[in-house]
């Protein structure tokens, strides 16, 4: 995709951010301008990393979840606070890449799969025959012919037939997945433990309406078993990978303060990122994985630490930094109006499944975007987290006698509707500028 059509999908979803979402797309155009490069200079260049700097609710997360949507590379969001120190009881952040891997083989089996998925159903179609007419011969051709009609006309849909259904249950272990050399052990025992025999499988009856997927996905698994899924999924990984990194500010400690923090889940996860994001190799239980290229886009609100707060040498590996502006009371407005699913949207589709048509008044929307604006500068800037708690407060009447209303009804959302729901709020609201 170009930038500008990048721009443009996450605008469908995201209300103004534009630097943000400029940076983001120019980051991924860059990814397929590095792959047209000559072999020589490509070794050169090196992803230029991004953090999104801004309050909590202006749509960072939001950024990476449709990013994930319109990217067709091995994308993985993760928490930083999820992650501590090499030593600690829990996950460490090689662990980042061992998941990316996961991402990038499903990914790379379900590519895989979209190509092999007509002659796998043109087998299984087969397979099915075999069952219901006998092995195909010149005199039971005709027979088979008219099997073969009624089969794809649904008419055979609910004769039963038998056939061997994959058993995974058979020979596992449990094992632990966060070390990669065990489960890579695990895997080549296992096999060798079968002596490289196919997936235990158990006789069953069934309709050949559900017997058809079985069927279907055991022609796909025979077929993928010729395709190199690891070597397409590392390679997908290295060349194209991106890992957005959330809530960066959570595992950095302000630097006038009482020296080393000691969280194992702050300082310590800072210098473990270094490596990754700098370039290092990683054992997964898929291979080795190169990170030099992969692209680090990492997000925080830095309410309590500031950016220079990071480690120096992490500042250094995020050279892009852009500033996200808080929302305003007229972008709270065009939050509620403008997405393709839209809050407004969800709550009259929501009372609509009762059978009750839901209308709300321009003036009430303007209403609730005041309200949420003036309720995030007096009590808590949570962003446009506000108009979820906004909404329901005006909803939660509306959505309770719903069920109870005759089919066809019709309920108005007015500005005084807002104003009576929120009364109790806007009283504490005012009540609290005055508590010392």
């Amino acid at each position: 995709l170009k930038p500008s059509e990048i721009v443009e999908a996450l605008d469908r979803h995201i209300v103004g951010q534009s630097a943000a979402k400029k940076s983001v797309a120019i980051a991924m155009r860059n990814r397929w301008r590095r792959r047209q490069l000559h072999e020589d200079l490509r070794k050169e260049v090196t992803p230029r990393n991004v953090l999104l700097v801004g309050p909590t609710g202006c749509g960072k997360t939001e950024v990476a979840r449709r990013m994930a949507m319109i990217n067709d590379a091995p994308f993985l969001k993760v928490e930083a606070t999820k992650f501590t120190e090499v030593g600690y009881h829990g996950r460490d952040v090689d662990q980042i890449i061992r998941d990316l891997m996961d991402v990038a083989i499903a990914l790379a089996k379900k590519q895989h799969t979209e190509v092999f998925k007509e002659q796998a159903e043109t087998l299984a179609e087969e397979r099915i025959l075999d069952i219901l007419a006998g092995p195909s011969s010149d005199n039971a051709a005709r027979g088979r012919e008219s099997f073969r009609g009624m089969l794809r006309q649904g008419l055979l849909d609910d004769q039963e037939i038998e056939i061997d259904v994959p058993n995974p249950k058979q020979n596992q272990t449990e094992v632990d997945q966060s070390n990669p050399q065990i489960v890579a052990m695990s895997d080549l025992m296992q096999r060798l433990a079968s002596g490289g025999k196919k997936q235990p499988t158990e006789r069953k009856k069934l309709p050949i309406s559900e017997a058809r997927g079985v069927i279907l996905e055991v022609e796909l698994e025979r077929l993928l078993e010729n395709v190199d899924l690891k070597k397409s999924a590392v390679a997908a990984v290295e060349e194209s990978g991106v890992v957005f990194i959330d809530e960066i500010d959570k595992i950095c400690s302000p630097r006038e303060g009482m020296g080393r923090s000691a969280d194992a889940s702050a300082e310590g996860v800072q210098r473990d990122l270094l490596p990754l994001i700098e370039g290092t190799t990683i054992s997964t239980k898929h291979g080795n994985v190169r990170t030099d290229y992969i692209l680090f886009i990492a997000s925080g609100a830095f309410h309590a630490v500031k950016v220079s707060d990071l480690l120096p040498e992490l500042q250094g590996r995020l050279p892009i930094r852009v500033e996200l502006a808080g929302l305003t009371e007229d972008d709270l407005y065009k939050i509620l109006t403008e997405p393709v699913a839209n809050l407004v949207r969800q709550q009259i589709e929501l009372i609509g499944a009762e059978g009750v048509k839901l209308i709300f008044e321009d003036e009430a929307l303007r209403e609730i975007a005041r309200m949420a604006a003036l309720l995030n500068k007096t009590v808590e800037n949570i962003g446009a987290r506000r108009l979820h708690t906004v909404l329901e407060r005006i909803m939660e009447k509306i959505s309770f006698e719903a069920a109870e209303m005759d089919d066809g009804s019709t309920v108005t959302v007015t500005k005084e509707t807002v104003e009576e729901r929120l009364k109790d709020v806007t009283m504490k609201a005012d009540v609290s500028r005055y508590i010392l």
